[in-house]
């Protein structure tokens, strides 16, 4: 039996990214053009609706707005994990495909080791920000 998960060819990747891309930038123009607090086609964080308190994803879709408007102190009000996870997220991205331009190897672009750490964050986080000490970190 083979456990190696089947490898994606290289067509395939280069599809996928581009489908990525283009889910990127159409939710990213959707934010932009559209503000979250005005409008109600957004969804509704179900965890808050039911229990009063912020998840780790409130505020996100506000934080993305006002990023995207260049209001980045606004956007760490809102949702500091976010920004933050963002930044991460684009610092990874770079050194990524700088290894991939130059040939080097590649591993996971995030593997298990990273993931939990982010997972005790968001918990930290979300813990954090419930707390009336912290109250600064809810949207």
């Amino acid at each position: 039996m083979n456990s190696e998960p089947p490898k994606i060819s290289s067509a395939n990747a280069r599809f996928a990214a581009i489908v990525l891309a283009v889910t990127a930038a159409g939710i990213a123009a959707t934010v932009f053009l559209f503000n979250p607090a005005a409008h109600q086609f957004y969804p509704v964080c179900q965890f808050h609706r039911l229990t009063g308190l912020n998840c780790p994803g409130c505020g996100a879709t506000r934080a993305l707005y006002a990023l995207l408007h260049g209001n980045f102190s606004t956007a760490l009000r809102d949702n500091a994990l976010l920004v933050f996870a963002l930044a991460a997220a684009a610092i990874r991205s770079v050194w990524y495909g700088g290894k991939k331009i130059r040939g080097l190897a590649n591993g996971e672009f995030l593997s298990a080791k990273f993931l939990w750490p982010l997972l005790v964050m968001a918990l930290i986080f979300t813990v954090l920000r419930n707390l009336p000490t912290f109250a600064f970190l809810s949207p």
